[in-house]
């Protein structure tokens, strides 16, 4: 998988503050318990975006474990020139696509699934109300898969626009048109809400 072209002085830096190297590096090694960990850490956050992008529980289900299996086996790919939530998301869109691919269509008539109690990503705002996210959560489904993964690594996960053109491996500029084209869809039904405004 691409990543972007950060020089190596950058890419310590990124090394130095990601607290989740460590554990890579041990499964590099083949430590099986620092891979457990790496599992239990990513896989909620993993199955919530895949699950959103795929709308089919059982390809989610999948592509997390074609996720997983990427990094047990293949941990050496990562060259360290991004934070490894990074990598590890890009990893998880191109499998999501790929599931995408191969089921041929995708439906929003699947098994609900209760994310309540699961880890919700830090960006997510809590300060709206409980209608105004159902709002939102209705919106966004309703957006193109490409605008609304750039929506939800926004929202939900608050990465940057640089770190999501990693993700989804296209120019920043690209991100940006897709977040100015969904926030105009969402616009009529989100009034004053602010999303995706601004640089981060």
């Amino acid at each position: 998988m691409p990543e972007s072209p950060d020089s190596p002085e950058h890419a310590d830096q990124i090394a130095d503050s990601d607290p989740d190297l460590e554990l890579l590096e041990r499964s590099r090694e083949g430590d099986r318990e620092a891979f457990r960990e790496l599992y239990t850490r990513y896989y909620h956050p993993l199955m919530r975006f895949i699950y959103r992008m795929t709308g089919q529980l059982e390809l989610a289900q999948e592509a997390v474990n074609d996720v997983m299996l990427v990094l047990w086996k293949n941990g050496d790919s990562f060259a360290g020139r991004s934070k490894l939530s990074t990598w590890i998301m890009g990893i998880a869109y191109r499998k999501a696509l790929k599931q995408l691919e191969k089921a041929k269509r995708w439906s929003d008539r699947h098994k609900q699934v209760d994310f309540s109690e699961w880890h919700e990503p830090s960006a997510a705002r809590p300060e709206l109300t409980t209608d105004l996210r159902d709002l939102l959560e209705h919106g966004i489904k309703q957006l193109p898969l490409k605008q609304r993964a750039v929506v939800e690594l926004t929202y939900y996960y608050g990465y940057s626009y640089e770190e999501i053109a990693a993700i989804v491996d296209c120019p920043v500029n690209t991100v940006k048109t897709r977040m100015f084209h969904a926030r105009a869809k969402l616009k009529a039904a989100l009034p004053g809400l602010g999303l995706g405004e601004g640089e981060r």
